[in-house]
């Protein structure tokens, strides 16, 4: 079976975020669809091993703030890469608060909604959260961030707790790539790094020593080649 078919498969991505007594917790993301319009009402798939598939499982709620093709690939990485175990991932970020007293990420979103859970079903590394839809409204313009833009586009790379994540082996290119050797993401010279200021064109080897991996925040030195 070709996995790579699955990446075919249309995903938005999401900053999904829930509470219990007063702790805050988010994640980024894409298995996320409405289900059914009467009513409304939406699924989510959150990794059993993640903090806010416990937050969720316990508040019986979450909010689901859409991300913009705008988003730096660093404000991904704090939701995507780091665990609300170690840090508060809502730091410094404009939030409001709903009916369901979880958070709305307001930075770098167009648009959110609430829910809350009234059936789940086991999907093995994965639990499938059926919920209502009990708020929603507008944030801000801009194009919703599909995954396709934020992986071809952005460059991103997919954590290994994702429903779709699949393990690449790296193409052959006469061009010498970098691979972070913390989260995977692959520096491409020809893309360069849009969101620091990297011009398209740039080796890695004349790269600014304190430039960190756009993911997950890994220092230069925590790079190592991709062998053709």
């Amino acid at each position: 079976m070709d996995a790579e078919v699955l990446h075919q498969l249309g995903y938005g991505l999401y900053i999904v975020s829930s509470r219990i007594d007063g702790r805050l917790n988010g994640q980024v993301a894409n298995a996320l669809v409405q289900v059914c319009a009467e009513p409304p009402a939406v699924a989510v798939c959150l990794n059993k091993k993640n903090l806010t598939h416990e937050y969720v499982r316990s508040s019986h709620v979450f909010t689901a703030s859409v991300l913009s093709e705008e988003t730096p690939l660093s404000f991904i990485a704090r939701f995507g890469f780091k665990s609300g175990r170690d840090v508060n991932k809502f730091e410094g970020l404009d939030t409001m608060t709903g009916s369901t007293g979880a958070p709305i990420v307001k930075d770098f979103c167009t648009a959110y909604l609430e829910a809350e859970v009234e059936r789940e079903a086991d999907a093995w590394t994965h639990t499938v959260f059926i919920a209502r839809v009990v708020g929603a409204g507008l944030l801000a313009e801009g194009v919703p961030m599909s995954y396709a833009f934020y992986h071809d586009v952005k460059r991103g790379v997919t954590p290994k707790t994702a429903p779709n994540y699949v393990k690449h082996h790296e193409e052959e290119s006469e061009v010498s790539k970098y691979k972070c050797t913390v989260c995977g993401y692959v520096y491409d010279p020809a893309s360069g790094d849009p969101d620091s200021g990297v011009a398209p064109g740039t080796a890695f080897e004349d790269l600014a020593d304190d430039w960190v991996c756009p993911v997950c925040g890994a220092a230069k030195s925590e790079f190592e080649k991709v062998e053709a």
